[in-house]
């Protein structure tokens, strides 16, 4: 059974032909359109891909959304703006299919400096960081990223309970995860420059402000 790709979207037009376009067999893209104003919903339908629409606006709504209406025993989620390639699923979906992980993060390794802000990665680090002392020293979760690219057992993280409809759901599926003595882990993945458009989140300094003070209310 093809493995459901989440794929968060809002304003994505422009960038939903490539993403989409790179997908490997074996995975299948779950469009969730988060209230696009550019007709993304109709390009992805246009394009073959599976679309939900979630009219409450949050990144984590999206995703919560789209798990609720993914059927494959594994699942992934990625964002939809070009900055990741859909070829390199495998390198975290793999680990979960194998039974030897239950979540896997995408490490990011950026391209080109300005692939990902410096304000954006320097929060990401500390989150991550501050993840890792915050775990057990016997069952230490060491993270270097709180990456978007992400897979794990759909059965599973419908169990964890995940509540933040917003920026703070990547966060607390890890924290939750972690809790629950999941075996987490990390693989490197390529980070471009997004294909078109501003980020949501890491695009300025504010909307980086924004992500950390929702994540920082979970720790």
């Amino acid at each position: 059974m093809p493995i459901d790709v989440i794929l968060p979207v809002l304003n994505e037009s422009g960038a939903l032909p490539l993403v989409l376009g790179a997908f490997l067999s074996g995975y299948e893209p779950l469009v969730v359109d988060n209230g696009s104003a550019d007709g993304s919903a109709e390009v992805a339908k246009r394009l073959g891909a599976r679309v939900v629409v979630e009219p409450t606006k949050g990144f984590g709504a999206a995703c919560f959304a789209g798990l609720s209406a993914a059927t494959s025993d594994v699942v992934c989620f990625m964002d939809c703006d070009g900055s990741l390639d859909p070829g390199e699923l495998p390198r975290v979906a793999d680990p979960v299919t194998d039974g030897s992980s239950d979540l896997v993060l995408g490490a990011r390794q950026p391209t080109t400096s300005g692939a990902w802000p410096w304000h954006a990665r320097l929060a990401n680090r500390a989150l991550a960081l501050e993840l890792t002392r915050r775990s057990p020293a016997d069952a230490r979760t060491r993270l270097t990223d709180i990456g978007p690219m992400r897979a794990a057992s759909r059965t599973q993280l419908l169990e964890l309970g995940l509540r933040d409809r917003r920026f703070g759901w990547p966060l607390e599926m890890v924290l939750k995860a972690a809790a629950a003595g999941w075996r987490i882990g990390e693989m490197p993945v390529t980070y471009r420059p997004r294909a078109a458009g501003e980020s949501k989140v890491s695009g300025s300094i504010t909307g980086t402000v924004r992500a950390i003070c929702e994540m920082g209310a979970l720790l």
